[in-house]
C-alpha cells in the first residue's frame, strides 16, 4: 500500500547575513522544493507542500542547509497540518472555501 501524503507543511526560509535582495536564495529552494516531486504551491510568503511527514521534513531540512551555505544564518517560518489517512489537501481545502464564497 502506497504511503499517505498525509502532511501539510507551509514554510519559508530566509537568509541572514546576505545584504540586499533574498530572491536568488529563496528561488533556489523553490527549486529544490519542485524537484521534489511532491505537490507544491508557491505564494508571496513562502511554499505550500503536500506529502508525508518524512518526506516534508526532509525537504525543510534540505532547504535550510542548502541556505547556510551561502548565509551564516537561516530565518525559519513553519506551518505544519498532519491529518494521518487524508490526501490531496493542497487544493481540497482551498476549494472548500471557495465553495462557500459562491
Amino acid at each position: 500500500m502506497p504511503k499517505l501524503r498525509d502532511t501539510l507543511i507551509e514554510f519559508s526560509v530566509t537568509p541572514l547575513g546576505v545584504g540586499g535582495s533574498v530572491s536568488g536564495h529563496v528561488a533556489r529552494c523553490v527549486k529544490k522544493i519542485r524537484g521534489s516531486g511532491l505537490p507544491n504551491e508557491l505564494h508571496s510568503m513562502g511554499s505550500i507542500v503536500e506529502g508525508t511527514l518524512e518526506e516534508c521534513l526532509d525537504l525543510l531540512k534540505s532547504c535550510i542547509e542548502d541556505t547556510l551555505t551561502d548565509a551564516p544564518r537561516a530565518s525559519v517560518s513553519v506551518k505544519m497540518d498532519v491529518r494521518p489517512g487524508q490526501t490531496g489537501r493542497i487544493r481540497a481545502k482551498v476549494q472548500a472555501v471557495e465553495e462557500k464564497l459562491r
